[in-house]
């Protein structure tokens, strides 16, 4: 590959493996992956913890307007910190509370704006692999590596499940699909950005693939993009 900065677009609903993907061929490459979806989750914690109820748009608005929902990464040892006002929240954006609140304002100009703003400044000068729902799309389209990941629901649920239950969260599979089945429908018909694929994405569908083949696969698609 070529010296110039590398930007990998990785964009994919729920459940797809995007974040523990992105991590991977971060190391490989040795570049550095930004979790679009933890900001957001951030902001919907940000809601939670002020007593606005998510759905509440113009409530939402209102506390990032007044500086409430404040978000910010930093990199340490290659890996991301997300805060909100200024403390690490990562520790509490992985719940499947704070997925269905940045789920839901996600949805709001107010928050799309000032989140998207803020990835596009992070991603200006620096090789990195950023993962969400809109990247090829809204927030990187000048990106010349782009995978669109998927997964049938069925698939991505048992890894949710799964992944929930390693972190000591209880859940039944069936809340979990029934949950994940609402944010796809929630993030591919909202009016503003909705989850679709590039035009010039490189599909990929991970669900009869191992962790490994996967990394592989979105290895050879970077190559063939950045080699060109």
């Amino acid at each position: 590959m070529n010296r110039e900065p590398l930007l990998i677009a990785l964009d994919g609903p729920v459940g797809a493996g995007k974040s523990s993907l992105a991590d991977e061929v971060a190391r490989r490459l040795g570049i550095l992956h930004l979790d679009t979806g933890a900001m957001y989750r951030a902001v919907g914690l940000a809601a939670l913890r002020a007593g606005i109820d998510p759905r509440n748009e113009e409530a939402v608005c209102a506390l990032v307007a007044a500086g409430g929902a404040r978000v910010d990464v930093r990199f340490e040892g290659g890996r991301q910190t997300t805060l909100l006002g200024g403390e690490a929240v990562d520790d509490f954006i992985r719940t499947q509370q704070a997925g269905s609140a940045g789920s839901a304002v996600s949805r709001y100009a107010c928050v799309r704006g000032y989140l998207v703003e803020r990835q596009q400044q992070l991603a200006r000068s620096l090789s990195m692999i950023v993962d969400g729902r809109d990247i090829g799309t809204v927030v990187l389209p000048e990106a010349k590596a782009k995978i669109f990941l998927s997964a049938s629901p069925e698939v991505r649920a048992q890894r949710r499940w799964r992944q929930l239950l390693a972190s000591g969260t209880q859940a039944t599979l069936q809340d979990v699909l029934a949950e994940l089945i609402s944010r796809d429908r929630q993030d591919s018909e909202r009016a503003l950005n909705p989850l679709r694929q590039a035009e010039d994405a490189v599909p990929l569908d991970t669900g009869a693939l191992s962790f490994d083949e996967s990394v592989e696969a979105i290895l050879t698609i970077v190559r063939k993009a950045y080699d060109k």
